[in-house]
C-alpha cells in the first residue's frame, strides 16, 4: 500500500448536523474524533490542521453538541463527534448527544478509523472504555491520544502511556496509544501518520471492511 501524505492545513468546515440523517450522503471515507467533553478534541483538530479556529474551542466543556464534518480533500473527511460524559448539562441534552453519537458509530458506513482523546491525567473512564470496546467489536481501528501531556513531567507521562497501552492490549484490537499536547505540538506527527495510513487504504478494502 502506497501511503500518501495529506495536506491537513487545507481542511475546511463542511457542515454541522444534529444526527446522521442531516449529514451528507454516506460516501467517501471518514475518521471520527471522539472523547469526553473536556478531553481537547477541538484543540487537537486545530493543531492537526494548523488552523486556530477550524474547530471551536471553549472554556466551557460540552459545547460540541453537533456532529461537525470537515473535508481534507474530496471524499476524505474528519468528523468531530459530540463530547460525552460531561456532567453539567441537562440530562435530556446529554441523552440527545449520546443518541446521535451512538447512531453515527453504528450506522455510518464510511467510518474507517476512530481517534479517541483522553486527558492523560484521567484516562480510561467508563465511557472511554465503552467507546474503544465498541470499535474493537466493530473492527474499527483506533488511535488513542492521551491529551494535555505537557501537564505531566516526562516520567509520569511515560508511566501513564505504558499503563494505558497495557490495559488496552488486553482487548486484542487494532489500537495505537500515543501522548499528545496541542500547545506543545507533541504527538501531531504520530496522528498525521496514522490518518495518512487510514486514508491511503484502497477503496475496495474499505468497502470490504464496512
Amino acid at each position: 500500500m502506497t501511503i500518501k501524505n495529506h495536506n491537513y492545513h487545507m481542511t475546511r468546515f463542511i457542515t454541522s448536523a444534529p444526527d446522521i440523517r442531516h449529514l451528507p450522503q454516506d460516501l467517501g471515507i471518514e475518521v471520527a474524533f471522539a472523547g469526553r467533553s473536556n478531553a481537547g478534541k477541538s484543540s487537537a483538530l486545530n493543531a492537526l490542521t494548523k488552523q486556530k479556529s477550524l474547530a471551536r474551542t471553549s472554556k466551557t466543556p460540552g459545547r460540541t453538541q453537533l456532529i461537525n464534518l470537515f473535508e481534507v480533500e474530496e471524499g476524505i473527511h474528519l468528523v468531530d463527534l459530540p463530547g460525552y460524559g460531561y456532567a453539567e448539562v441537562p440530562e435530556e441534552m446529554k441523552r440527545k448527544w449520546q443518541k446521535a453519537l451512538g447512531e453515527y458509530l453504528q450506522k455510518r458506513e464510511c467510518l474507517i478509523g476512530l481517534v479517541v482523546l483522553m486527558d492523560i491525567r484521567h484516562p480510561l473512564k467508563d465511557l472511554d472504555q465503552q467507546m474503544i470496546q465498541w470499535a474493537v467489536a466493530m473492527h474499527v481501528p483506533v488511535i488513542v491520544l492521551l491529551t494535555k501531556a505537557d501537564k505531566l513531567a516526562s516520567g509520569a507521562r511515560k508511566s501513564q502511556l505504558n499503563k494505558v497501552r497495557e490495559e488496552l492490549a488486553a482487548l486484542n484490537g487494532d489500537i495505537q496509544v500515543e501522548y499528545f499536547s496541542a500547545p506543545k505540538k507533541i504527538g501531531i506527527d504520530k496522528l498525521q501518520q496514522k490518518l495518512d495510513m487510514w486514508f491511503s487504504q484502497p477503496t475496495a478494502q474499505i468497502e470490504n471492511n464496512s
